[in-house]
């Protein structure tokens, strides 16, 4: 049974935006999105369970299975494309919002994978496996939708994870050295 997808959400929509999530949903590998219901696009996550200035932020939200109530997803479209913002600070989510959505998403099922058919992992093991299982969907989702990107830039990956590295070793060595003028 395919997984519905509710728009309740008041912002436009850049186009096909379903047919986009309906897209990495049939991406993700059928028994890790076996149970999901529905995902529901809303304006912003108000939760009772969650602090006040938290939902504010947060861009999804995992409601697991309770009682005869299969578990759903909900993702706030705010988060993703603020709309009371100035220009200049709206755009750049605009270009992104693809990618931002998909992490959302692929975070989201993460979170259904480990606490539902995954009943191995303790609790301070969940955190690290969830994104580990969302950098490893959205490199598999990266490389299929940009094909020829991905085989032109697969070679210099390994020197850019490199620099990576380096660049958070002196930011973590620069966080060390000022701790209060990282906060």
């Amino acid at each position: 049974m395919p997984i519905k997808i509710e728009n309740q959400a008041s912002a436009k929509l850049p186009r096909l935006t379903e047919e986009r999530l309906r897209k990495m949903l049939e991406f993700l590998p059928r028994e890790h999105v076996r149970g999901i219901d529905r995902v529901r696009l809303v304006d912003t996550i108000s939760d009772p369970r969650l602090r006040q200035p938290q939902h504010n932020q947060l861009p999804g939200l995992y409601h697991p299975r309770q009682g005869t109530q299969a578990p759903w997803l909900e993702i706030a479209i705010e988060t993703l494309l603020p709309q009371r913002k100035p220009f200049h600070k709206r755009f750049l989510p605009r270009l992104s919002f693809n990618n931002n959505l998909a992490a959302v998403v692929f975070s989201l099922v993460a979170q259904h994978y480990h606490l539902t058919l995954r009943h191995s992992l303790k609790k301070g093991q969940l955190e690290p496996a969830i994104r580990a299982y969302t950098e490893k969907q959205l490199r598999a989702w990266g490389e299929r939708q940009h094909g020829l990107r991905a085989r032109l830039f697969k070679p210099l990956q390994p020197t850019f994870e490199r620099w990576a590295r380096t660049l958070q070793r002196r930011a973590a060595e620069e966080k060390k050295r000022n701790p209060r003028t990282s906060s």
